[in-house]
């Protein structure tokens, strides 16, 4: 059997996505920006993706920039503050994806502005009450907050309009990476009073390469992809069309049918949950599973065996795809940044499982199995 549990990495593409994407790319080969008809055809599907991604999050169409990715729109977020809005002063956490920390130290040592960090409490939650803290020290700074809406591998959410609101309280700007939670929780930007959203396609089952940041209309920020007027003066370069209609598609899927995903996945993760708890009596989970955290994301960490390092290989030889931590890091040899920035016993292996909407009960099974086989044993 082969299970893919990686979700947080990528997604499989859905079905209805890749028909609509596959019009697109037999008959509007025709560049955006041209004034003829072919140029004309493929800008007005450009436009009408916007007004719909618009729709799904109740902004304006003019608030939204089509980007390459999740990480791009963090960096467009963040270097805009700095250079454009006059930001001199940085919040984020140590459990940020790298988009946004690395960013964020970059910028920061660039211009020679502080870089500050709120704190967690024992759960790997934000310390709300250390980030009023920094924000009343630092008040006669221009200051930028950024928080991640969902941690993508320990998978706890920030209370969004709370922070929100907090940030509004003190003049400051908030940006929000919300890779992991857009499309798979409904956001009201109007309602949130949020300056900056990201959004990355193929964490909803839509194409890679191709995602947005939404702006709020009252902010004005120059592009730092240079070289063309287009969107808006705001990112160079030709619109990817294949990619945006089929971001598109994929939000219209993920909103149609949200709530029945919610129920599946979660039901999913919180089987696994019970399922581990008693094959391994004395496993932990990393973060805080049954409390505020996102429903795809389950973080496990499993006792001591004479396998830690082999760990990984092992389920993969088994079919079953999972995470020993950030999938854009894999490869890079260090333990995970978010585990070791929340106090996780690092001499443990810890592994993240990550759902979708695919996933079903038997591939559940077949994964606890996998593991009973591997511990159940040696503990």
């Amino acid at each position: 059997m082969k299970v893919y549990l990686d979700n947080a990495a990528t997604t499989a593409m859905d079905q209805e996505v890749i028909d609509a994407i596959i019009p697109i790319m037999q008959n509007n080969f025709g560049n955006p920006s041209s004034v003829h008809s072919f140029g004309r055809s493929s800008r007005a599907i450009i436009e009408k993706a916007r007004k719909k991604v618009a729709g799904f999050i109740n902004a304006a169409p003019g608030e939204i920039v089509f980007t390459g990715g999740g990480t791009e729109a963090d960096n467009l977020a963040l270097r805009g503050a700095v250079d454009d809005l006059g930001v001199n002063h940085i919040i984020t956490s140590k459990i940020e994806h790298h988009a946004v920390i690395d960013t964020a130290e970059l910028v920061g040592k660039k211009h020679n502005i502080k870089v500050s960090f709120v704190s967690f409490d024992e759960k790997g939650y934000v310390d709300i009450a250390s980030l009023e803290r920094l924000l009343a020290e630092n008040k006669d700074k221009k200051t930028l907050v950024s928080l991640m809406h969902g941690n993508n591998e320990i998978s706890n959410r920030l209370p969004l309009k709370r922070v929100a609101d907090i940030c509004k309280s003190y003049g400051a700007y908030f940006h929000s990476d919300t890779v992991q939670t857009m499309c798979h929780y409904k956001f009201d930007v109007r309602k949130l009073g949020i300056d900056f959203l990201t959004c990355s396609a193929h964490k909803f089952h839509g194409p890679k390469g191709v995602g947005f940041l939404y702006i709020n209309e009252n902010i004005q920020i120059k592009p730092i992809i240079t070289g063309g007027a287009q969107e808006r003066n705001v990112r160079a370069g030709t619109e990817n069309i294949i990619g945006i209609v089929g971001l598109t598609k994929a939000m219209e899927v993920a909103h149609r049918d949200m709530e029945a995903h919610q129920k599946h996945i979660q039901g999913l993760k919180t089987y696994m949950i019970e399922q581990l708890e008693s094959i391994i009596p004395t496993i932990q989970f990393n973060g805080d599973p049954k409390g505020d955290s996102l429903y795809t994301v389950l973080n496990v960490q499993f006792p001591n065996t004479d396998m830690d390092e082999m760990l990984l290989y092992n389920f993969d030889i088994e079919g079953i795809a999972v995470s020993g931590g950030s999938a854009c890091s894999s490869g890079s040899n260090v333990g995970s940044h978010v585990l070791k920035n929340i106090g996780v016993d690092m001499e443990k292996p810890s592994l993240r499982f990550s759902f979708s909407k695919y996933n079903t009960k038997e591939e559940i099974d077949y994964t606890l199995k996998i593991i009973q086989d591997l511990f159940a044993v040696k503990v």
